[in-house]
């Protein structure tokens, strides 16, 4: 089992903001692209999954218990700050310590 699909920290910790052409239908969508009804405006050129910008982070698209077993509802159309986050990140620790997780 993928580590992260146990952890899920990130996704609970961080704001996720990314251009608009990777929401459904845009021209930088992986598969079906971002549902834009899981984003919020932040300016014409920014976008926002919903959920990532509260006192208590946590994206909408992730489901399960973060330190437990969790899964992203949208993983194939995921926006690019979630391809590019990974364990090797330091932030993925600083995730984790928020979440009372050990440091990988």
């Amino acid at each position: 089992m993928n580590v992260c699909q146990s952890c899920g920290a990130c996704c609970a910790s961080f704001r996720v903001d990314f251009h608009p052409v990777e929401l459904a239908g845009g021209a930088f969508a992986w598969g079906q692209g971002v549902p834009k009804e899981m984003t919020l405006p932040v300016t014409p050129a920014i976008v926002r999954m919903c959920g990532t910008d509260t006192a208590e982070p946590r994206c909408v698209a992730l489901a399960g218990e973060v330190g437990k077993a969790v899964a992203c509802n949208i993983y194939d159309a995921r926006p690019s700050p979630c391809r590019e986050f990974d364990v090797e990140h330091a932030a993925c620790n600083r995730a984790r310590q928020r979440h009372g997780l050990l440091p990988l």
